[in-house]
């Protein structure tokens, strides 16, 4: 729903009582002339913003019906059922491409729902395939959403601290994405920042025949407060410490991004990530600048929350605000954005291209 501002009042300008210029000024670059009319500005527009750069996320619990999401309006978890719904009023507006986060029933300490064949994701892979051949199918490749302690692997101990063990993850973590393969995926995309893990997962899919499915690698993904909206939602939040010691830390500047990008593209990535994204965007315009595989922001779950608060506090108009923020992540280098605003957004696009076609039909 799209909430907006009231309208100012009509303020009518009194032309004739604007005072004379006794000397105009020698301009000769006047930039507003291009500015002047929308079809001017739309002439030599850089940045386009299409329902079909969008990424649609979607939580998916066992269970049935939606249950809303409170730190997030508009979104829900859905069920199997509502998911396959949701996908076709995705399709209905040129989203295309909808990636998808399970919440078992039942957790452990080594995430065994999210590698099993049976699995929330996994079953609802398929029934979004059978029911939308066309939809392109990312699978989000992680442990921390089936595991028992929230953390993004098994554990164990190293000098005295308990961590996540990086390499029995990474078998767990190639189970996983040959298990959504398996399921109709088209794309699996690892978040779990695990050393190595590209290169596991890409052998492991060629292994088991699935040469074509491709990763969309998190590869500059940092361990960030803006993701609090998204462990209420996926029931993620780890039981003790936190995720600094595998995902990035926010000062570590340009050269621990590159090097992150660089290492996942040699292993295989058909895809790069930065997350979170409007934080960011120096961060997006580097990558895109050093690397020239497809680039992808993620809008996250807190970006969404504080610019959904602002809405509902009467503060921004949602409509343009959001596009606007869509257009900065474009601006800054990404082929394609993940967002929650996906379907809102999709849906104003259309919304004004029908204005602008309806013009045109008068002239």
């Amino acid at each position: 729903m799209t909430t907006s501002l009231p309208p100012r009042p009509d303020v009518q300008a009194d032309l004739t009582e604007r005072p004379e210029l006794t000397q105009r000024p020698e301009l000769i670059q006047r930039p507003r002339r291009t500015r002047r009319t929308p079809a001017l500005r739309s002439l030599t527009r850089e940045i386009s913003l299409s329902a079909a750069q969008f990424i649609y996320p979607l939580f998916i619990h066992e269970g049935q019906g939606e249950q809303p999401i409170a730190s997030m309006p508009g979104v829900s978890r859905h069920s199997v059922a509502g998911a396959v719904a949701k996908v076709g009023e995705a399709l209905s507006l040129g989203v295309n491409t909808v990636v998808l986060f399970g919440i078992p029933d039942s957790k452990d300490a080594v995430g065994t729902q999210a590698y099993l064949d049976t699995g929330i994701i996994q079953v609802a892979t398929r029934a979004i395939r059978a029911a939308h051949p066309a939809v392109t199918i990312i699978a989000d490749t992680c442990l921390c959403e089936y595991t028992d302690h929230g953390h993004c692997g098994p554990l164990c101990e190293i000098g005295g601290e308990v961590t996540v063990d990086n390499d029995a993850a990474l078998e767990l973590l190639a189970l996983t994405a040959v298990s959504q393969a398996r399921a109709g995926a088209d794309i699996v995309a690892p978040s779990a920042m695990m050393d190595g893990q590209i290169g596991a997962i890409r052998t492991a899919l060629d292994a088991a025949g699935f040469t074509h499915v491709l990763v969309m690698s998190y590869a500059v993904k940092y361990a960030s407060a803006y993701y609090g909206p998204f462990r209420d939602a996926a029931g993620s939040t780890p039981s003790f410490g936190d995720r600094g010691s595998y995902q990035m830390d926010p000062a570590g500047g340009y050269r621990e991004a590159l090097r992150e990008a660089r290492l996942d593209t040699e292993q295989g990535a058909d895809y790069l990530m930065v997350k979170p994204g409007l934080p960011y965007l120096d961060v997006i315009r580097v990558i895109r600048d050093a690397s020239l595989l497809p680039l992808v922001a993620y809008n996250v779950s807190g970006e969404y929350a504080m610019l959904k608060a602002a809405v509902a506090a009467g503060m921004l108009d949602e409509k343009r605000t959001v596009l606007e923020t869509l257009i900065a992540f474009r601006r800054a280098g990404a082929d394609a954005i993940m967002t929650y605003h996906a379907l809102d957004a999709a849906r104003w696009l259309r919304e004004d291209a029908q204005v602008r076609e309806g013009v045109q039909a008068r002239m």
